[in-house]
């Protein structure tokens, strides 16, 4: 099993949703790959987050009675006689209507399959880096270091991380510092650091790399996601800002 394979099947793994086999196989290579494991730990996280705070509620006793009987229900004609209601017209049509979204369905699922090509490993960190982001706004983990200080938050990490991040100052850019925290991307530890813009949020992920890339962007399920090398540090900002402020940010960073 590859990694595009095993991303298919990680939501249905974390809802048990698996035959044995199918099972077992998503464990083998969750065991062998960090990057499809760290994702998979994401979607566990985000499972438990909506089973512990989401709302549920229970439908009236009485509601699938109300329902029947507004289905077999007769009207009355000005005159007074009763007129069968159109059950079976309405069944009719309502079975057609639902054969042809299952159709429908079924047609966009294999069309997906057939045009979706594999993910590069530039697009499987990108979207390492988008649940990162999403998961320490819902989880209540966004900082372990809240600071505006540079000279606070650098110190922080130290031995907590193998490398000393870059910590830059951007206030006056429009960019404020808020603090940060330790993160795990692309099979190690990364440092995380938060920055403002207006209402929204920057992560801002820094991890060593030997690897000399351009600027790559994404924009996976509404974020924007930027990507660049530095002085042997590879970079990830991810926002719900547009595209444009998050290209000023960059730069600002890369100054």
């Amino acid at each position: 099993m590859n990694c595009d394979e095993a991303r298919l099947l990680l939501n249905a793994s974390v809802d048990g949703e698996l035959d044995a086999v199918q099972s077992l196989t998503i464990e083998a290579h969750l065991r062998s790959c960090a990057i499809c494991r760290s994702v998979c730990d994401g979607y566990q996280r985000l499972h438990t987050e909506i089973q512990s705070r989401g709302q549920y509620f229970e439908a009236p006793e009485d509601l699938e009675a109300r329902i029947h009987n507004k289905i077999g229900a007769v009207k009355r004609d000005r005159t007074g006689h009763a007129t069968a209601d159109r059950p079976r017209f309405f069944s009719s049509r309502f079975v057609a209507l639902a054969a042809a979204a299952a159709a429908l369905i079924v047609l966009t699922v294999l069309v997906t399959s057939v045009l979706r090509r594999p993910f590069t490993a530039s697009e499987l960190v990108a979207h390492e880096v988008v649940a990162g982001h999403v998961r320490s706004l819902m989880a209540g983990h966004l900082m372990d270091v809240p600071s505006s200080d540079q000279h606070t938050v650098k110190p922080w990490f130290n031995g907590k991380l193998d490398f000393a991040p870059r910590v830059k100052d951007l206030a006056g850019e429009g960019f404020p510092l808020l603090g940060g925290r330790l993160d795990y991307l692309d099979g190690r530890p990364v440092a995380a650091l938060l920055y403002k813009r207006h209402q929204h949020t920057i992560n801002l992920f820094e991890w060593p790399t030997q690897e000399r890339a351009k600027p790559q962007s994404f924009a996976i399920n509404g974020y924007n996601v930027l990507r660049w090398t530095q002085g042997g540090m590879a970079y990830w900002a991810v926002s719900d800002l547009n595209d444009a402020e998050l290209a000023i940010f960059m730069r600002e960073q890369r100054k």
